[in-house]
């Protein structure tokens, strides 16, 4: 499977509203057709909420 970046998870949460939860975000993602890597990766996010793109991203990617 190929790896997933920043702009992978930019496109799986177009129109994402912060504060988000974890589980809001994970089906906004699913909505936008993410790749299923990127919807595991999200789901497994040690934080149950986000304040914007940032904490969302550093989550997801911090774990690698």
């Amino acid at each position: 499977m190929a790896s997933i970046s920043p702009i992978d998870l930019q496109k799986a949460l177009k129109g994402a509203e912060y504060p988000a939860s974890r589980d809001d975000l994970v089906t906004l993602a699913k909505d936008n057709g993410a790749d299923d890597t990127l919807v595991e990766k999200l789901a497994d996010a040690p934080a149950a909420e986000f304040d914007g793109p940032n904490d969302v991203q550093k989550a997801v990617f911090g774990k690698e």
